[in-house]
């Protein structure tokens, strides 16, 4: 049979070059790849769905997919993962000596709704009984403006959230102290010119999510990949045939970790890191398919619950493609 020409949207990843370069065929597929970064592609993903098979913000998809609006159907593959323990950056002149003390603050973010910041909600909830809804919750982009609108999704009357005043960015906010902390998806500019008075909530943030992922077993997922829906239908085929050629990709970039005669990787010890994490989290460490995420997507659909954004809990199975449950 001929090759269906589809348009494929990713960022490029270890573990999503291998498509790239077409060390990975996709059975039955001759694909188009465009690369994009999360922030360039995720706002485009639900308003105007340019992509056949793209790379989406799991809690975007979550909120979408209750509303009955989303174009895709995921398949249960998981392109970026990352514990936020690491990504709540403090003012010190705050008050705030450990996660409690967050409560009643003005903390900023993205975005609301973005995964990452639904996790951070949520894990400070169920590991440090924060009251998430005492925060005052403040959304705006980071070093420079990039949107005419700041998305701030519809909540409860008691849950604070808002836009920031036009023309101000978390960044400078939290450094002039207009903020007490914020959630950032990298570390600010001002922390990392060593401004004393902004600091990571928690200082020793690996040993932290370390002790997090041995309690709970959770390495929090970001992204998963959507299939255009109607496409999925017409194509039982097709999405299967995705998730077996992201797996293959995966396993080729985890195996080029492992080469030591000539790293490939530009860090000096990645082959003991690589030996730390195999101890710490098993040898397939970032599971793909629903059989060995199934905790961790359990609770991001709690938390996006218990966050207002989806209006019942939503069922794991009914997210992802029907084909694809079983993997």
């Amino acid at each position: 049979m001929s090759e269906l020409p589809l348009s494929v949207c990713f960022w490029n990843y270890d573990r999503t070059i291998p498509l790239i370069d077409k060390q990975v065929a996709i059975e039955g597929v001759a694909p188009t790849y465009t690369i994009l970064s999360p922030l360039e592609n995720f706002p485009r993903t639900f308003r105007d769905s340019p992509f056949d098979i793209t790379e989406m913000s799991f809690s975007n998809y979550m909120t979408a997919f209750a509303a009955g609006v989303s174009p895709y159907i995921a398949i249960p593959v998981f392109p970026s993962r990352t514990f936020r323990h690491g990504s709540i950056f403090i003012r010190t002149d705050r008050g705030i000596n450990d996660p409690r003390d967050l409560e009643g603050k003005t903390i900023g973010l993205i975005e609301y709704d973005m995964t990452a910041a639904v996790f951070v909600r949520g894990m400070l909830r169920d590991e440090y009984e924060v009251d998430t809804a005492s925060i005052r919750w403040r959304v705006g982009d980071s070093e420079r403006s990039v949107r005419d609108v700041i998305p701030v999704p519809s909540l409860p009357g008691d849950v604070d959230v808002a836009p920031l005043p036009q023309g101000k960015l978390l960044n400078a906010m939290l450094a002039t102290g207009e903020l007490d902390g914020i959630i950032a998806l990298e570390p600010p500019t001002c922390f990392l010119s060593d401004e004393p008075k902004v600091q990571r909530l928690f200082p020793d943030w690996r040993k932290a999510e370390r002790r997090y992922f041995e309690k709970t077993g959770i390495f929090p997922i970001m992204h998963t990949v959507g299939v255009r829906t109607e496409l999925a239908k017409e194509h039982p085929w097709l999405p299967k045939a995705f998730y077996e050629a992201f797996q293959e990709a995966k396993r080729i970039a985890t195996a080029e970790l492992s080469i030591m005669n000539a790293p490939k990787i530009t860090l000096p010890w990645v082959a003991a890191e690589l030996e730390a994490t195999k101890s710490a989290m098993g040898g397939d460490y970032w599971p793909y398919g629903l059989s060995e995420n199934r905790r961790v997507l359990e609770q991001l659909a709690q938390y996006s619950h218990e966050d207002s954004l989806t209006p019942e809990r939503l069922t794991i199975d009914d997210l992802f493609e029907p084909t694809t449950r079983a993997l």
